[in-house]
């Protein structure tokens, strides 16, 4: 039915046209003109490519074919002489490598009966370690010129090791035992020793032991213990016991840290103050020091910050009496022009634990009746700039201003001709320690030049002013202090190097003991110690690989200035030896 329909529509429509077409071929009439516009936007196609083949067959017949074309060379051998060489690589001329041995000892002697004696070895327990031992020795039978009294010392040290260290951590353990032997030669000028029984001699003991551990990468970081006993002749012993810690933790970029410290030291003197008429009673101390110390370091190109604060609570046990102290820990350093100038400052502060045997340490002429106090350092400001002038020259300049309460000053003993105890230490030839308020404004500078591998140089210079809280000048502390170093290699076998300082003026009080009078009513003479400048050197000839030869000199302007008040030193000093390496 469909196919009928479709046969009938398409020959109606074959007719419709095919009468259109007959109507315009008779029809002439004029249709006229008319203007049509376009609203059909312009749709350019593309008609599909045909691709041509690359290569056309060609049937035509005159086509010419190629020819076939044979080629062909006269060859001849030649004969050749050539043979080429195995090229061999040039070679650096080594120096031979130095012969090391793991032990050495050294001996000298000289004027006046000076001995002097020391003895190391190290051996290895595996790769990863070790223990080392070592002995010094150095006395003297004195001679000073002008002292009546016996003016020998002695000091021999002997100290232990032992080390391990593998990819994780490190740590070690040490033992130190020290005697130590000075007299109390110190004298007033003038003082008549006629029919007087005077022991002037002082020994002192130490023992310690301490520890220590660093851990890689982890939270932890490092621990330290150290355990000393510390005793002397006439009955004083004193206790010190340190434990300190530090853990680390990132924080972005930074690294926030944590410091944790626990400080104690107690002792007792049996024999009382010099200003006493009587030996009665004695001296007895106890301070404990707890602390924490979190601070964050911070690092940025050229700049290293370290943002912190010290807080620490100190106990006087023998009291009952405590206090809570808050010390800044603030330092920074900027590369302004890479390693040639370098800006650094900070201000930071801290409870110092005075001890005797700190005090002995610096002076070993102090009487066994000292107050221990721990010193209030409020704060110490600086500001300086290091770096390098030339490869091989640096230098360092710093100014600073430092704020202390108790700060310990070494002052004459008053001469008490009232007492007759077993050691005589009161007849104005000890030192006692003064406790004051000091604001000191320091300068300081130094530059370093190392000419060649061979010879190296340095010069360095302390000047201080200080105020104390008494309106006293801070006793027994130079205004002015300076030294020159010299090592100098001269060529394989000599070697020879030089150490000079100086020292300013000192201000030191004399007084004399009245009983029933307070000591701030004793007679006092005002004493003003010159300074002085001292030069000491050394030359050393290399026998061989193991023998060496040296000559030391000391004072060798042989100046018979005084360190301490009533104290003169030794003159000229001239002590030769030898050293021998071996494999112990």
């Amino acid at each position: 039915m469909y196919m009928k329909n479709a046969k009938r529509y398409g020959l109606a429509f074959l007719f419709f046209v095919g009468y259109l077409g007959f109507s315009q071929e008779t029809e002439t009439k004029d249709i006229g003109t008319e203007t049509v516009t376009v609203t059909k936007a312009y749709t350019p196609t593309v008609s599909d490519a045909f691709k041509i083949r690359s290569v056309p067959n060609l049937n035509d017949s005159i086509v010419l074919q190629k020819k076939e074309i044979t080629y062909s060379i006269f060859s001849v051998p030649v004969a050749s002489t050539f043979t080429p060489s195995k090229g061999t690589a040039s070679q650096v001329e080594k120096a031979p490598a130095p012969e090391l041995f793991n032990s050495y000892a050294s001996a000298g002697g000289g004027n006046p009966a000076n001995v002097l004696a020391e003895f190391y070895t190290s051996h290895a327990i595996d790769r990863e370690s070790n223990y080392t031992l070592g002995l010094n020795h150095h006395s003297s039978f004195g001679d000073i010129d002008g002292v009546e009294l016996n003016n020998t010392f002695a000091d021999t040290r002997l100290d232990a090791a032992y080390k391990k260290r593998d990819r994780e951590m490190d740590w070690g353990a040490n033992l130190g035992l020290q005697h130590q032997m000075y007299h109390w030669y110190g004298l007033p000028e003038g003082f008549d020793t006629a029919g007087l029984a005077i022991d002037e001699k002082q020994h002192y003991f130490m023992g310690e032991a301490a520890a220590h551990i660093h851990v890689e990468d982890a939270y932890f970081k490092n621990a330290n213990v150290l355990y000393r006993r510390f005793w002397d002749a006439v009955s004083s012993g004193e206790n010190r016991a340190v434990l300190q810690g530090n853990v680390e933790f990132p924080l972005n970029e930074e690294k926030l840290g944590v410091g944790l410290k626990l400080d104690y030291v107690g002792g007792n003197f049996a024999n009382a103050g010099v200003a006493s008429a009587t030996n009665d009673g004695g001296i007895t101390y106890a301070n404990l020091q707890g602390g924490i110390n979190p601070r964050l370091k911070m690092l940025r190109d050229d700049l290293s910050l370290n943002l912190g604060v010290f807080i620490v609570y100190g106990m006087d046990l023998e009291n009952n009496d405590g206090d809570f102290y808050i010390y800044p820990a603030i330092s920074a350093s900027y590369r302004l022009m890479d390693e040639n100038l370098i800006a650094y400052g900070g201000v930071e502060g801290e409870l110092q634990q005075n001890s005797y045997f700190g005090f002995v340490e610096d002076n070993p002429f102090v009487s066994p009746t000292l107050r221990i106090e721990p010193t209030d350092r409020q704060y110490d400001a600086y500001v300086g700039i290091k770096g390098q002038l030339l490869p091989n020259v640096s230098y360092n300049l710093k100014g600073s201003y430092m704020a202390e309460n108790f700060s310990p000053l070494f002052k004459l003993n008053p001469q008490n001709n009232f007492r007759n105890d077993a050691k005589t230490y009161y007849l104005g030839n000890s030192f006692e320690v003064f406790y004051d308020d000091i604001k000191t404004l320091g300068l300081f500078g130094e530059i370093n030049v190392d000419i060649n591998r061979n010879f190296t140089l340095g010069l360095n210079a302390e000047v201080y002013e200080y105020d104390t809280e008494t309106d006293n000048p801070a006793w027994n502390r130079p205004n002015l202090m300076g030294s020159l170093f010299m090592d100098y290699q001269i060529g394989e076998q000599w070697y020879m190097g030089a150490n000079l300082f100086y020292v300013g003026e000192r201000e030191d009080v004399a007084t004399t003991v009245v009983p029933n009078n307070p000591p701030n009513t004793f007679p006092a003479t005002a004493i003003t110690l010159a300074s002085f400048f001292d030069a000491n050197a050394h030359v050393g000839y290399r026998w061989n690989n193991q023998l060496s030869l040296f000559v030391k000199g000391a004072n060798l302007a042989n100046n018979n200035y005084q360190r301490w008040a009533n104290f003169p030193v030794q003159g000229l000093q001239v002590l030769a030896g030898a050293t021998y390496k071996f494999d112990l």
